[in-house]
């Protein structure tokens, strides 16, 4: 029989079983777990046991699957290239076991890597891809672990991709006779947007890109930017596109907020530049200004150079990071771009506090606004924002609070509305101040708070002293009076 699990390197193989008869032994659960994906496989399925759960039966009736009904016998395994013994009977699994190694047949036996030759590793599907793994019957839940961190990081373009290639195999091999020059081929492949393009749904262009690239009329990487939402600095709230995104950059423009952590997610070798504004600076309106526009030259200038570029900013890219001024300069220079979503700051840093931005006894809205908007003299809708029984938001009103507060009350909001300040939201060094909408001014002086931070405006402000989770508890508006005095 086979050695102990772990003892020795499996030696991995993928069988074709198209035609080619497998008996299973057993009519259960389990059973019908593995005839279907013998099914999958293409290969011509006996079963053999006394009785067959109603799923098997069905697939007996519709002549997908022969059952011989008994007990084991071994003459069920007259043409059989594989068995797999399916049953809760341990003696009679053992006696197939046997059966087949006296026979020189591959036996998979469920749940006993000791008395199986063969063993069914975790799989991985996208489409004619597969990754197998196997802890070599030792440790079956770390290769189950482990599947599912693949299944995660690996999306369906990965199924087009496959398919796309295979379609094209014949002539990629006659293309490329040399096995160095298909491999660098395929390098070229996997470098490219391809993948892309057939996670965008583009399958057309996808195409055209790969006959592009074996008629060698492709000379140039055709460059790109990719909008990525950092998130509010938790580099656990990344989502798995944009870490794939950071793996694939050439150059990546972040902005100062970006942490360390994230910024370490960075393929090693990618250009880092920090592109990102400082509020408080003399003269910010043209400083902010001026870094924007000098955006827009280095996304140009990479992307013209036919690299990938990454502007990589804090939240998300359409609320609040300016990302649409920024698509519309790259449009209207021809360069392909893609936006990935990040997790804004309003909810992330809402969640990290513990407070919910809507509730049904409380908030039925939520308005998400800026205090810094466009130097045109505008003001936001106070009235609309002083009305009572929603959420506000407000990203970048540190500076602004007084003003905020003071509009507020002016435009019928009351004095005593509950009012939150989330400092630094998700990162380690996250604060949360509570109070009235009268104090927050007062708040963010005694407190010496700093951008960036999140205000919350609303009932549901104060529920961030129960429901708080992360970090530190809240500190209380009494806390700050009696720091001032």
């Amino acid at each position: 029989m086979s050695a102990t699990p772990g003892s020795t390197p499996l030696f991995p193989l993928f069988l074709h079983l198209r035609g080619r008869r497998v008996l299973v032994v057993g009519g259960g659960l389990v059973a019908r777990r593995k005839i279907a994906a013998l099914l999958d496989a293409g290969a011509n399925v006996r079963v053999g046991a006394p009785e067959l759960i109603d799923a098997v039966q069905t697939l007996v009736d519709a002549g997908r699957v022969e059952h011989v009904r008994g007990t084991f016998d071994t003459a069920w395994l007259d043409d059989a290239w594989l068995v797999v013994a399916a049953t809760d009977d341990a003696s009679v699994n053992r006696a197939v076991a046997d059966a087949a190694e006296a026979r020189r047949i591959w036996a998979n036996v469920v749940d006993d890597a000791e008395l199986s030759s063969v063993q069914v590793p975790a799989r991985v599907e996208r489409g004619p891809l597969q990754v197998a793994i196997s802890s070599g019957g030792g440790a079956p839940m770390l290769a189950r672990h482990l599947r599912e961190t693949l299944e995660a990081q690996l999306d369906e373009s990965w199924s087009s991709l496959a398919t796309l290639l295979t379609r094209y195999r014949r002539v990629i091999r006659a293309r490329f006779a040399d096995v160095g020059a298909r491999r660098a081929f395929f390098e070229r492949v996997i470098a490219s947007d391809i993948g892309d393009l057939l996670r965008a749904g583009r399958d057309r262009d996808a195409r055209d890109r790969l006959r592009a690239l074996l008629a060698d009329t492709a000379t140039q990487r055709r460059g790109r930017v990719i909008l990525v939402g950092a998130g509010p600095g938790d580099a656990g709230l990344l989502t798995l596109r944009a870490l794939r995104v950071l793996s694939q950059a050439d150059v990546v423009l972040h902005d100062h907020l970006v942490g360390d952590d994230v910024l370490s997610r960075v393929r090693r070798d990618a250009e880092l530049i920090d592109v990102g504004k400082h509020a408080g600076a003399a003269n910010a309106s043209m400083a902010h200004h001026d870094t924007q526009a000098r955006i827009h030259a280095l996304m140009l200038e990479h992307a013209k150079a036919g690299r990938t570029v990454v502007r990589l900013k804090g939240g998300d890219p359409f609320v609040f990071g300016r990302g649409g001024e920024e698509l519309e300069v790259l449009a209207s220079h021809g360069i392909d771009f893609e936006v990935v979503p990040g997790i804004t700051a309003a909810l992330a840093c809402a969640a990290y506090a513990g407070i919910p931005l809507t509730h049904r006894e409380h908030a039925q809205s939520l308005h998400v606004v800026t205090a810094h908007a466009k130097d045109d003299g505008n003001e936001p809708d106070w009235a609309a924002l002083a009305k009572p029984r929603q959420t506000l938001a407000i990203y970048m009103g540190v500076a602004a609070a007084s003003r905020i507060s003071a509009r507020l009350i002016a435009h019928g909001l009351t004095v005593s509305t509950p009012v939150a300040i989330v400092e630094n939201g998700s990162r380690p060094t996250q604060r949360v101040v509570t109070g009235t909408l009268d104090s927050l001014g007062s708040l963010v002086d005694t407190h010496a708070v700093q951008s960036p931070a999140l205000l919350i405006v609303g009932e549901v402000a104060a529920l961030a002293t129960t429901l708080h989770w992360f970090g530190a508890p809240p500190l209380p508006r009494e806390h700050a009076l009696q720091a001032a005095a």
